[in-house]
């Protein structure tokens, strides 16, 4: 089956995904338990059998089993014999990937390959904040300043609020509180955990596309389960994942099977709350990355979640139960069912609702590139687990990676952060030593009280009274000598 596509499962006869149509785009959709992480299992192991190299972010930790081979019980077993399917446990060549350093390798990238469009999206900046984040790279890319990670970005904006007059009227206002309040989201970002992802080794596209020693290609599993607490934060590095792809990748047209195969799981992240200037973003990705050979596959729990220029363009399309309880959610299948090419043998919105676990509503591109009638279909159970690994498990696979070492250390050369440090160093040594200060003066002499001291006001009291008593004792003596005369 790999020679021509990837086995999805039965129906009257067999859904297979054309390979030379898989970078058509794509959509797993359905409600919550009914099987979306092991039909991604089960597309991400058949484009890996077929030599396609897959990206895909593991939300629940489920999609790690497929890097040991499973143990089908008699379930699968009999759902595999119904498909005329030889079920051979087998697992597929993996490489862990973790934006904190934990369950896998670091990913890391540079704030300035980021840009201010995503930076400004994951800090969640308005318009005017994200004017000045704009003013900043623009200033650090003339100013020659290297942005790689959030100290660097810091260092720029310090340096962007003690220059708000010359940046200002350079490149247009910078205010200095707006400047502060983008230094206070960064601090959160930080805090957040997100430190980890900007810097240096940058991770090389290259990387993600590798073929092991059998031909087959590797599939990276990059573990979101504590990502996706911080959704922002995961739905800006998958977005910048793809534009990056998108940047660096040559024209290939329609090859016969993909470069590469992007699963972006909880897809209704990306587009919650975003601006239009970041949906035009996606919607220039999506439509053009084909070209690329690299083929996006969204998984969602219902397509109403994808804004409509982008659903257009996934022709690959798998759709899981959902239930419809509410006006909005009876809408959203209506419009789930619209999306397919109808079969007269069946009420397409009702079967979306009675399909059980395991069971999809499938239609593909032919040969021609023109969508397949939709199908009732039985999944195929997978050859690797259906589960997590345990962390021994993980740790084994993640020493025989074939990236092991490149990424698992952080570098930190000379950058905006050190550059400006050493420029305020040089400023403090150019400025004059102050002069040496005045020899102090004497202090004068206190000048003296008027107050009268206690012994001193005793004396000068006893002295009065004893020149007073003389005093009358004198002039008793001259007029007794009067009065005689």
């Amino acid at each position: 089956m790999s020679d021509a596509g990837v086995f999805i499962g039965k129906s009257d006869h067999p859904q297979i995904l054309r390979l030379d149509r898989a970078n058509r785009h794509g959509l797993v959709a359905g409600a919550t338990g009914t099987g979306k992480t092991v039909t991604l299992q089960i597309l991400a192991q058949g484009f890996s059998d077929a030599g396609v190299p897959v990206f895909a972010a593991d939300v629940k930790g489920d999609l790690s089993g497929i890097a040991t081979p499973g143990a089908p019980g008699e379930k699968m077993l009999a759902r595999a014999a119904s498909m005329d399917l030889p079920l051979n446990p087998a697992a597929a060549p993996v490489v862990f990937w973790d934006l904190f350093g934990e369950q896998g390798h670091p990913i890391r990238a540079t704030i300035s390959e980021m840009g201010p469009l995503l930076m400004s999206r994951m800090l969640e900046l308005n318009d005017t904040q994200e004017g000045v984040l704009n003013v900043v790279f623009r200033a650090a890319d003339d100013e020659g300043l290297l942005l790689l990670d959030l100290k660097d970005l810091q260092a720029a904006l310090t340096y962007a609020s003690e220059n708000a007059k010359a940046l200002g009227a350079r490149y247009g206002n910078v205010s200095t509180a707006t400047v502060a309040t983008i230094q206070r989201k960064l601090l959160v970002l930080e805090t957040q955990g997100a430190g980890g992802l900007f810097g240096e080794p940058a991770l090389q596209l290259t990387d993600l596309m590798r073929t092991d020693g059998s031909g087959r290609g590797y599939v990276n599993v990059l573990a979101a389960d504590r990502l996706i607490s911080s959704p922002r934060l995961y739905a800006t590095f998958l977005l910048w994942l793809m534009s990056e792809l998108f940047e660096e990748l040559p024209e290939v047209g329609d090859p016969e099977k993909p470069r590469l195969v992007f699963f972006f799981d909880e897809a209704h992240l990306l587009f919650r709350d975003a601006p239009k200037p970041l949906l035009e973003k996606v919607e220039q990705v999506v439509r053009l990355i084909r070209s690329k050979g690299v083929g996006i596959y969204f998984v969602t729990q219902n397509p109403a979640d994808i804004p409509e220029t982008v659903l257009g363009q996934l022709g690959n399309r798998i759709q899981h139960a959902l239930r419809a309880y509410t006006p909005v959610e009876q809408k959203g299948l209506r419009a789930a069912a619209a999306s397919f090419r109808p079969n007269p043998a069946f009420d397409t919105a009702q079967a979306i609702q009675e399909l059980g676990v395991g069971e999809a509503l499938v239609s593909v591109l032919d040969e021609k590139g023109a969508p397949t009638m939709v199908e009732k279909t039985l999944v195929r159970p997978p050859a690797s687990r259906l589960g997590p690994l345990t962390p021994e498990e993980r740790a084994q696979v993640t020493a025989a990676s074939p990236v092991r070492g490149l990424y698992d250390r952080s570098q930190d050369r000379e950058s905006a952060h050190e550059v400006l440090q050493a420029r305020a160093a040089q400023v403090a040594a150019a400025k004059p030593a102050p002069e040496a200060a005045e020899a102090p003066r004497r202090p004068a002499a206190p000048r003296a009280s008027n107050r009268q001291g206690m012994g001193e006001a005793f004396a000068k009291s006893l002295l009065r009274t004893a020149g007073s008593t003389i005093g009358r004792e004198i002039m008793r003596g001259v007029l007794g000598s009067l009065k005689r005369r």
